[in-house]
C-alpha cells in the first residue's frame, strides 16, 4: 500500500492499516485496533452489546436516586450512540446475509 512517500510508512506505524476491501464493499481502510474492534463486534453480537449498554443506560438513569450533571448526561448520550449504532450494524448484518 503505497502512500505517496516513496516508502510504506504502514510498515512502520504503530497503528498499522488494515486493508478490508474483501470484507467491506464500502473500500475503507482500517488500522489494526480499529479492525479488531469491528471483528469483536461481529462475533460477540451487535444485538448482545446492544442490549447490555442500553442496559446501563437504562439502570444509571431510571433506577436511580443520583443527578446528573452535564458530563454524566453527555456520558449517558455516548452510551446510547453506541447502542443504537450496534442496532444499525444488527440491521445492516441481516440485509448482507438475505
Amino acid at each position: 500500500m503505497s502512500n505517496g512517500l516513496g516508502v510504506n510508512a504502514n510498515d512502520y506505524s504503530v497503528n498499522k492499516i488494515v486493508d478490508t476491501h474483501s470484507k467491506s464493499d464500502a473500500g475503507f481502510n482500517f488500522t489494526q485496533s480499529q479492525a479488531d474492534f469491528l471483528e469483536l463486534v461481529l462475533s460477540h453480537g451487535a444485538t448482545e452489546l446492544s442490549r447490555s449498554l442500553k442496559l446501563i443506560h437504562d439502570l444509571a438513569l431510571y433506577h436511580s436516586d443520583i443527578s446528573f450533571n452535564k458530563v454524566e448526561k453527555s456520558a449517558l448520550f455516548d452510551l446510547k450512540l453506541l447502542w443504537e449504532s450496534f442496532e444499525q450494524i444488527k440491521k445492516e448484518k441481516r440485509v448482507i446475509h438475505k
